[in-house]
């Protein structure tokens, strides 16, 4: 049987914003990109996801689209897109683009109608009168309703640059399957879904007491958007190659996350257990058995854009390990049975720049909390390219970056790292690269075996993964190779924070 190539894939994010800028403004493009295709082809990955580069007036960095079908041109033009998807394709790799089905941008065509009193059943504007119409609140802080001038309030789960859509009208269905029909035709591969479990929510709007991300209530997981997947799969099912899409899915259960992969509606959705799990062998076995159990086909993922860097989240756990811990995760995850999802800085060791002065800080979080929370700026900063040069070879010339880089980046650039036999850089390659020599002749399935304390063994045909959890070193099991580790080892023992892939005897 053909194994589809998303199954086993290694998708990784750019946010575009911050990968590479060839107009020299500061702020990275779609021709940015295309220029660096050869590194992501060098690294090994087998797929880009593109955060949203569409018409937008980045009141969220892109995430609110004024137009779903054309590209802003703070990222390029339409034309650029193409030539990048025909240039990642000629180097084999697939392109994945976010689609935001939950809201617009208040500057949409649609919503501009609605503020005029024309057409408002394709958003949710509800009476109020003096007070919002439920107790409902922004993820980003604050009421989540925002009043107009003829008195009534329209719904805003994000920022109130970003209405939600009315999923409950027909014309919202329609609009978004001509939007996926649009960018299938230009050849991409497939969707990232943002905010999947979001689109419905209960009828009557009702107060809530939980509002959290990973609860099913009446603001997320309402049964209906399932429809919605079943019909988008049989559009992507409806063309050649294997088009994909995965969903941004936060939910408590696995069972929850299970829903949204059946045979008829995404092929994947995000595992974000694993990107929360302590630094703890037991919550890593929690979460892939209950993954394993229950999802069709897992995914992983350690970082993205909304959350801070796992270097520093480990490191955070306990001071000075956080890169240790940050590649013994990574070889771990590549070891298991999925798919795996790496976020665009990871593979030079990036750590989360939390001393952004506020002047620099735009992430609508900051904003709408009045400074109390810090936002996603941190994980957002420009990656570096370069040792040297005002922006690290992030733009050319002396063109500063839209967010501040630390002097650090500079020994943490691609350009420091490439040839270090002992680079994070290095080590990504070489683990990315033996990891597609063995992945097609792996079942999909594994076994555990006995563990010391504080570590996690497991096998995969003739592979075994160990990692070390705990603070003393643990004995090896029987092996007859060592094939990669994220450290040196000593002899038979494995040292703390540190995994490896091992031939079994």
């Amino acid at each position: 049987m053909d194994i589809p190539w998303w199954r086993d894939a290694i998708v990784y994010e750019i946010y575009v914003r911050s990968f590479s800028d060839a107009s020299g403004d500061g702020v990275g493009d779609l021709p940015g990109i295309r220029k660096r295709l050869p590194y992501l082809r060098d690294l090994g990955v087998d797929a880009i996801w593109l955060t949203p580069f569409y018409t937008s007036p980045m009141a969220d960095g892109g995430y609110d689209v004024a137009d779903y079908r054309d590209v802003d041109p703070l990222f390029g033009t339409l034309g650029d897109f193409e030539s990048l998807v025909s240039d990642a394709h000629e180097l084999g790799l697939r392109v994945v683009v976010d689609i935001v089905p939950n809201h617009s941008s208040d500057r949409h065509p649609w919503f501009r109608e609605a503020l005029r009193g024309e057409r408002r059943e394709r958003y949710l504007f509800r009476e109020g009168g003096e007070l919002p119409p439920n107790n409902w609140q922004s993820t980003f802080s604050g009421p989540a309703w925002t009043r107009v001038e003829d008195g009534q309030w329209y719904l805003h789960l994000f920022a109130p640059g970003q209405p939600d859509f009315n999923w409950r009208d027909p014309e919202v269905h329609a609009e978004f399957l001509d939007v996926l029909r649009f960018w299938l035709d230009r050849g991409v591969d497939g969707f990232r879904i943002d905010v999947a479990m979001g689109l419905y929510k209960a009828e009557g709007l009702p107060d809530v007491e939980d509002q959290s991300f990973t609860s099913v209530s009446p603001v997320w997981g309402q049964p209906e958007v399932h429809e919605v997947y079943r019909q988008w799969r049989k559009v992507l099912d409806s063309y050649p190659g294997e088009r994909m899409a995965v969903g941004e899915v936060w939910t408590d259960k696995a069972e929850d996350l299970a829903q949204y992969v059946r045979p008829d509606e995404l092929h994947q959705s995000f595992n974000f257990a694993w990107l929360q799990a302590p630094w703890s062998p037991t919550a890593f076995k929690k979460v892939i058995d209950e993954t394993m159990a229950t999802v069709p086909f897992a995914t992983w993922v350690l970082s993205n854009h909304d959350v801070v860097r796992h270097r520093t989240r480990y490191d955070t756990e306990d001071p000075g390990t956080g890169l240790k811990r940050a590649k013994a995760a990574l070889l771990t995850m590549l070891a298991l049975p999925g798919s795996a999802y790496l976020y665009q800085g990871e593979e030079l060791g990036l750590p989360e720049v939390k001393n952004l002065p506020p002047e620099a800080r735009q992430d609508p979080v900051f904003f709408q909390s009045e400074g109390k929370l810090p936002g996603r700026d941190g994980c957002r900063v420009p990656i570096p390219w370069t040792a040297g040069g005002a922006s690290f070879g992030f733009s050319p010339g002396d063109v500063k970056p839209w967010l501040p880089q630390p002097e650090a980046f500079g020994e943490l650039s691609a350009e420091a790292q490439t040839g270090q036999t002992t680079s994070t850089l290095e080590f990504y390659r070489q683990a990315l690269t033996t990891r597609r020599d063995l992945v097609r002749s792996l079942p999909y399935t594994l076994e555990w075996l006995d563990s010391p304390e504080g570590a996690l063994f497991f096998t995969r045909g003739p592979l075994t993964c160990v990692l070390n959890c705990g603070l003393e070193p643990v004995r090896l099991p029987p092996y007859e190779s060592v094939l990669l580790s994220s450290g040196p080892l000593d002899g038979g023992l494995l040292p703390p924070d540190t995994a490896a892939w091992l031939n079994r005897p």
